[in-house]
């Protein structure tokens, strides 16, 4: 599986870890992780194992924000490479996310 969630009930937090590639391949298991159900109160989205990362991972990016409440979301994404970091940034991401 190239998606690892970990969900920290006492402050009511999922930690969803990508694996090698963050693309439509991995599009069933974010949805049934994140958007199958109740909007929590946090999410931190790990990718320090992506290596390449396509527009439909943006798109499920935008729609995770937008389950969690669009403005009012706390999710932050960490351990982007320089590289992620980059097409995050020219995305124009690091307006509605919080990058570490």
């Amino acid at each position: 599986m190239s998606l690892t969630v970990y969900h920290d009930s006492e402050h009511d937090c999922v930690t969803l870890q990508l694996g090698q590639r963050f693309d439509f391949s991995v599009h069933r298991d974010f949805h049934d992780a994140c958007l199958g159900h109740r909007a929590a109160r946090s999410y931190v989205i790990d990718l320090g194992e992506v290596a390449s990362m396509d527009s439909s991972a943006l798109g499920m990016l935008l729609l995770l924000r937008e389950h969690a409440g669009a403005d009012r979301a706390e999710i932050r994404i960490v351990n982007a490479d320089s590289s992620l970091r980059g097409t995050l940034r020219v995305a124009g991401f690091d307006k509605l996310f919080v990058l570490h």
